[in-house]
C-alpha cells in the first residue's frame, strides 16, 4: 500500500510555486474531510494557493475532489433538459425568482440550489421565505418531485452535495483566503456539477455592490468557471453584468419578492428585465429550447409556474407579503438628475435595517429593506423622496442612514448609462 503524502511537503511544494498532481489533491481533500488533516495545515495550504494560484489541471483536480466528497444528483429522468443559473451575488439581485419559472415555462427543468444572504448581498432563500409557508429545505426526493411536476425548484443545497467545499469555505472565511479566483471558481462549480445539471449560465457581477469590483477580475473568474464546466461535461456560459447600482428598485426580502411578482406580470424595472432575459436567452440556447421569452413574462405563463412552485414547496402565493411598520424617506439634496446611487451603500443599509445578517446563524427581517424611488438617469426635484428605508425597529434607522451618506449624487446633467450586460463568455 502506498504511503499517504506528507501534508507539510504538499504545503511547501505549493508555497514555492510547484504543481500538485491529481492523486495528491484527491488525498488532501479526502483526508481533510475525514479529519485526518487539521485546520491549521489546510489553512496554510489555502494561503499557499491564495498566493501561488492553481493551474488548469490542479483546478480540475480540486473541483473533482470536492464533487467526489459527497453525492451527485441524477436528474436524467425528468424528461426535460436541465439548466441552472448561478449569480456571484449583488444588491437587489432577485433574478432567480423570475428566471427559474420563466425557463420552466419555456420547457426546461431548473434545479436552483440557492443560499442565504451574508453581509450586504441578499440571499434568494431569505427572499422566498418571506412568503407564508414557503419551505426551502427539501430532501433530494422532494426536490426531484417539484422539478418533475413544476419544472423549477428553488431550495437549499443538501448537506450531501460537495461537503468538502462546505468545510473549506468555512475555513477560508476565517483565514482571509476567500478572495482567490481558483478557490472561488472551484467552490461554485463543485456544487453545480454535483447538482447534476446538464447546462449552466453564470451571472458574474461587476461593480461596487459585487464581490468582484473590477472587470478584469470578474472576466478571469468567469473564464475559469466556464473552463471548469467544460472539463466536467457541463455546458457553461457566463455573462458579466454591472452591479454599481442596485438591480431593480427593491432591496430586501419581501420587497424583492413583490418586485419579482411585478416582473413576472410583465411590469418589471428595465434593468432587471434586461438581465433576466439575457440570462434566459443563454439558458434556453444551452438547453436547446426555442421560446418567445418576453411573451412568457407578458402572458402570465412564467407567473403561473412561480405560483405552482411556491405551492409545491408549501407556500401560499396569494398570501399578503410582510410589510414594515416603520418607514423613513431620504430627500434629494438638489434638483437635477440622479447621477450615482452606490449599490454597496444601499446593500449595507438594507443589511443594517435587518434584511441581512452578519453571521450565518443570525435571523433576518422579512419586511426590512430599501426602495429606490429614483435611480441614475432619472430627474428629481430638491426635497423629493429618493430612497425609502423600512424597518421593524426604530433603533435600526440611525446606522442604516449612516451607511447611505454619500451614496447618492445629483447633478445638472443626466449620466451616460452603460448597458447592464457587459459581455458573454462561452467555451
Amino acid at each position: 500500500m502506498t504511503a499517504p503524502p506528507d501534508v507539510a511537503e504538499l504545503i511547501l511544494l505549493k508555497r514555492d510555486g510547484g504543481r500538485l498532481d491529481d492523486a495528491s489533491i484527491e488525498w488532501l481533500v479526502g483526508a481533510y474531510s475525514r479529519d485526518e488533516v487539521p485546520d491549521y495545515q489546510m489553512a496554510a495550504f489555502l494561503m499557499a494557493v491564495y498566493f501561488q494560484g492553481l493551474d488548469g489541471g490542479e483546478l480540475r483536480g480540486l473541483t473533482a475532489a470536492m464533487v467526489d466528497s459527497g453525492e451527485r444528483l441524477d436528474l436524467s429522468g425528468l424528461g426535460r433538459p436541465t439548466v441552472d443559473k448561478h449569480s456571484t451575488g449583488g444588491v437587489g439581485d432577485k433574478v432567480s425568482l423570475v428566471l427559474a419559472p420563466l425557463l420552466a415555462a419555456a420547457g426546461a427543468a431548473v434545479p436552483q440550489l440557492s443560499g442565504r444572504g451574508l453581509g450586504h448581498t441578499g440571499g434568494t432563500l431569505d427572499k422566498l421565505e418571506s412568503i407564508k409557508g414557503f419551505r426551502s429545505d427539501l430532501s433530494n426526493d422532494e426536490m426531484a418531485e417539484v422539478l418533475r411536476s413544476v419544472g423549477c425548484v428553488i431550495c437549499a443545497a443538501g448537506a450531501g452535495l460537495a461537503p468538502a467545499d462546505r468545510r473549506l469555505y468555512r475555513l477560508r472565511d476565517v483565514t482571509a483566503t476567500v478572495e482567490s479566483i481558483p478557490l472561488i471558481a472551484s467552490s461554485i462549480m463543485s456544487k453545480k456539477i454535483a447538482e447534476g445539471t446538464e447546462s449552466l449560465v453564470l451571472d458574474v457581477k461587476v461593480g461596487s455592490g459585487a464581490f468582484m469590483q473590477h472587470e478584469d477580475d470578474a472576466r478571469r473568474l468567469a473564464e475559469t468557471m466556464v473552463a471548469i464546466g467544460a472539463e466536467h461535461g457541463v455546458r457553461t456560459t457566463a455573462l458579466l453584468t454591472r452591479m454599481d447600482t442596485p438591480l431593480g428598485r427593491a432591496v430586501g426580502n419581501a420587497v424583492e419578492v413583490e418586485e419579482s411578482l411585478a416582473t413576472l406580470g410583465g411590469e418589471g424595472p428595465a434593468d432587471l428585465v434586461a438581465v433576466t432575459l439575457a440570462l434566459a436567452k443563454e439558458m434556453a440556447a444551452l438547453a436547446g429550447l426555442e421560446a418567445d421569452l418576453p411573451a412568457l413574462l407578458r402572458n402570465g405563463a412564467a407567473r403561473s409556474r412561480f405560483d405552482e412552485m411556491v405551492r409545491a414547496q408549501g407556500g401560499d402565493p396569494a398570501a399578503a407579503l410582510p410589510q414594515a411598520p416603520l418607514r423613513r424617506e431620504l430627500p434629494a439634496p438638489a434638483s437635477g438628475f440622479v447621477r450615482r446611487l452606490d449599490a454597496r451603500a444601499v446593500g449595507v443599509a438594507a443589511w443594517r435595517l435587518g434584511a441581512g445578517r452578519a453571521k450565518k446563524e443570525d435571523p433576518v427581517s422579512a419586511s426590512a429593506g430599501v426602495v429606490c424611488l429614483a435611480k441614475p438617469g432619472e430627474p428629481v426635484e430638491e426635497g423629493q423622496p429618493v430612497l425609502e428605508v423600512r424597518a421593524e425597529d426604530e433603533a435600526r434607522f440611525a446606522r442604516a442612514l449612516e451607511a447611505l451618506e454619500g451614496a447618492l449624487e445629483v447633478g445638472p446633467e443626466p449620466p451616460e448609462l452603460p448597458e447592464v450586460v457587459i459581455e458573454a463568455i462561452r467555451s
